[in-house]
């Protein structure tokens, strides 16, 4: 049992991390062994955010007094929070793939829910999926790229064989 203090001091970090985050994750970890979870640490850290465990009712105090008007304690399972300072497109396609290779193995990690402190909007889980599975910002600019050349090309193309048959 933490005493009086720790909790202080957990509300008080976790108001200084939610403040350095864009998007705020919450997610179900419960059967994750924990060699698991600093996999999990290392794919968020490769796009700067963090995994923390805070007691559900000490983050409900700590997005309190953030401003953030979100409820973890609607959740009946354990709650991980995932802390993003990007936007976030920036970690849902890692995250979303970490999660699809978990499965795999037959270790269910669910994101939950979270929330968007920039726009102060909650993100669903369906949405979290449907974001994650969106392309990278380099594989849409790669198509638009590719769908912008490709009428030169055919035109070139065309009066390549046009050369070819007058020069016959």
């Amino acid at each position: 049992m933490l005493t009086k203090q720790q909790k202080i001091k957990q509300v008080e970090d976790g108001i200084k991390e939610i403040k350095d985050s864009k998007v705020i994750l919450f997610a179900d970890f419960s059967g994750i062994p924990t060699a698991e979870l600093r996999n999990l640490r290392l794919v968020l850290k490769e796009v700067g955010g963090k995994f923390k465990v805070i007691k559900k009712r000490l983050l409900k105090i700590a997005l309190g007094k953030s401003g953030i008007s979100s409820d973890p304690t609607e959740f009946e399972s354990q709650v991980g929070t995932i802390l993003l300072p990007k936007e976030i497109f920036s970690a849902a396609g890692s995250l979303y793939r970490f999660i699809k290779d978990l499965a795999k193995s037959k270790k269910d990690l669910k994101i939950l829910g979270g929330v968007d402190i920039l726009e102060n909007k909650k993100i669903t889980a369906e949405e979290f999926v449907k974001i994650a599975k969106l392309p990278s910002r380099e594989m849409l600019l790669t198509q638009i790229a590719v769908m912008l050349t490709m009428p030169v090309k055919k035109l070139m193309l065309a009066l390549n064989e046009r050369s070819k048959l007058t020069n016959k």
